[in-house]
């Protein structure tokens, strides 16, 4: 408990001290002083609930204190109990009180009465003190209440009519607050909601939960309906509201929903055209390739044999850029997938380096590979992807590189119990890469320079595609260049060391055997492309086959 402070004004300190020892106790603050003036300076900094005034003073005598403490407002409320040995006559007292005292003591002080007065004095003390912090408390609600941007109410339980409602419910619903004093809450709601706005009353009052929140719409003075979230609560038969207006907030989260809806609508149509697409481009430029292979194993002439090889050349080329495009478009609209199963990790690069081998020959430059011992030959890898990543890199490298060499190495950065973490290598000594221009590289449709189109050739899609399938694989692609001096792309990943598989020997068949095996076999071609199906009835012609062509 907080001591409460007592002020002592007396001329004599004699009866300061006497007075002292009466009333001193651990629940109050005795601050004493034998000057008026200084006693007005104590009480005016110091919370006085209580002063004892001596009333026959030599420089002010007690009324004229009193009158002084009661003029100003910061002391107007103590407590004052004048301290006399004068006559207990009615008409001093009538001054004394007059002038704001509550009671009086007579010298000589009875200790029984002093005590039980000031005793009695401090329990009012207190109680005023409670009641003023209990008035600054409703006065902040009341603030609170009236400043407030939502709703908010007390409503009769039994009827469900409205007793008080503070100022927001004009800027909301447009309503004066006497308009609807005395109305039925429930009539606020659109008829719709009325039926639910009772059941959650009446769930809240009948089940004494003792809170609830709920949403329903409200119909505005001048028509309009709003969504209103209600939190109510219930006691002693009456509920109490604070509604918001979210409309704003219902209507954006409708938005997001339809917004949703529409993505998802446009991923499905990006995916069905990309299906499409992956049919409709890629079935013509097969059926191209298909016509040049036939066609080489004609009677040609020199001239008819280059054209067909630049033909042959030219649909490869475009059929790779087809499948760069598909492949970035389905890794952007997340329906590309890693898939990985145990395979020989030294057999699939050796199987790169081989491939890119004719280039770097063709371009008279070194082609190297190293492969550190101990890197395990059988993990758990996607090998079509990883085979993906390094032939982008590795054409990169041969592309940009004159002379010198490139170089693929493949090494092990960390290894735990079971798992390694390997990091792929592609270095060369070509025309490099600015560093402005290193982050650049990667996105898709961008070359490092502006003329790397018109010069080497490409889409730019290579490295957007290498970038995302290193991603996608959980990697990390790093690349650091100079210019003039060449570039180095390194990407790393963790992988599960898997257990070697049998080696199956493959079944030796001869060609002729083949060939001979398909003689008066009836054979069901079910093709709707023109192109797909000349291609393969000739070659199942050649091979005696009995063909029947259908379209579905």
């Amino acid at each position: 408990m907080t001591p409460i402070n007592i002020l002592i004004v007396d001329d004599k300190e004699d009866n300061i001290v006497a007075l002292e020892a009466l009333i001193g106790r651990s629940d109050i603050r005795l601050i004493s002083t034998t000057s008026p003036n200084e006693a007005l300076k104590m009480a005016w900094e110091n919370q006085i609930a209580i002063a004892l005034v001596d009333v026959q003073m030599p420089e002010m005598d007690g009324f004229e204190f009193a009158t002084m403490l009661k003029a100003n407002p910061r002391t107007k409320d103590i407590l004052i109990i004048f301290v006399t040995a004068i006559s207990t006559e009615s008409k001093y007292a009538v001054k004394g009180f007059s002038a704001g005292a509550v009671d009086y003591l007579y010298k000589p002080l009875d200790p029984y009465i002093t005590a039980a007065k000031v005793d009695s004095f401090i329990q009012l003390s207190r109680g005023q003190q409670q009641i003023r912090e209990k008035n600054q408390e409703l006065e902040n609600y009341a603030l609170v209440v009236k400043n407030s941007a939502d709703i908010i109410c007390t409503v009769d339980a039994a009827s469900f009519r409205i007793i008080s409602v503070n100022t927001a419910v004009e800027k909301i619903l447009q309503y004066r607050p006497e308009e609807l004093t005395g109305k039925s809450i429930v009539g606020l709601s659109i008829q719709e909601d009325v039926a639910s706005f009772k059941e959650n009353l009446t769930t809240l009052i009948n089940e004494i939960k003792g809170f609830a929140s709920f949403e329903c719409r409200f119909e505005t003075f001048d028509k309009r309906q709003i969504w209103v979230e209600c939190r109510a609560s219930y006691r002693n038969k009456i509920l109490f509201f604070n509604i918001s207006d979210i409309t704003i907030q219902k209507d954006y989260t409708e938005q997001l929903i339809k917004s949703k809806e529409l993505a998802e609508y446009s991923t499905k149509v990006k995916e069905n055209f990309l299906a499409n697409m992956s049919h409709e481009l890629r079935t013509p430029v097969n059926g191209i390739l298909g016509i040049t292979s036939l066609l080489k194993n004609t009677t040609l002439d020199s001239q008819q044999k280059n054209m067909i090889d630049l033909l042959g050349s030219t649909s490869q080329s475009l059929l790779g850029v087809i499948n760069d495009v598909l492949d970035i478009s389905k890794m952007e609209a997340g329906k590309f997938s890693i898939i990985r199963k145990p395979d020989n990790i030294h057999l699939v690069v050796k199987t790169v380096y081989d491939l890119l081998k004719f280039k770097t020959d063709e371009k008279d430059i070194e082609l190297l590979l190293e492969i550190a011992p101990n890197v395990p030959e059988y993990i758990m890898v996607d090998s079509l992807r990883i085979n993906q990543i390094m032939m982008n890199l590795l054409s990169n490298a041969v592309k940009f590189t004159d002379r010198g060499y490139v170089k693929l190495s493949l090494t092990v950065a960390q290894q735990l119990p079971g798992k390694v973490q390997l990091k792929f290598n592609i270095e060369d000594t070509g025309i490099g890469i600015s560093t402005g221009k290193l982050n650049k590289i990667f996105d898709s449709f961008e070359q490092a320079e502006d003329d790397t189109t018109s010069k080497y050739g490409g889409t730019g899609l290579g490295l957007a595609i290498v970038k995302k399938l290193v991603e996608l694989k959980g990697g990390e692609l790093t690349v650091s260049s100079q210019i003039g001096k060449g570039s180095t792309f390194s990407f790393i990943n963790w992988y599960t060391v898997a257990v070697q598989k049998p080696e199956v020997k493959p079944v030796e068949k001869t060609g002729a055997k083949l060939l001979l095996s398909l003689t008066d076999l009836k054979v069901l071609i079910v093709e709707d492309n023109v192109v797909n199906q000349y291609l393969l009835s000739k070659i199942l012609k050649d091979w005696n086959a009995i063909i029947e062509v259908v379209l579905s």
